[in-house]
């Protein structure tokens, strides 16, 4: 996923997501949102573009998962 963000599927980053946070808080809408462990309520949104995850929604994703593996 860090090498190119533009061709992961949104089932692929999902999945991600559940392994990593848990269930998303919400996921009834065209956005899955999912609650980071860390204080202050941080939130990792995804959104599905016709099968599609967004790029910008990727790099997000990775980046609190890399604060965990430092942990």
């Amino acid at each position: 996923m860090r090498q190119s963000p533009t061709s992961v599927r949104f089932a692929d980053l999902s999945r991600v997501c559940r392994h990593y946070f848990g269930e998303p808080r919400q996921s009834a809408t065209s956005h899955q949102t999912y609650r980071t462990p860390w204080p202050g309520d941080p939130r990792v949104n995804i959104q599905n573009d016709h099968g599609q995850a967004k790029p910008y929604q990727v790099r997000q994703v990775l980046a609190p998962i890399e604060k965990l593996k430092e942990e």
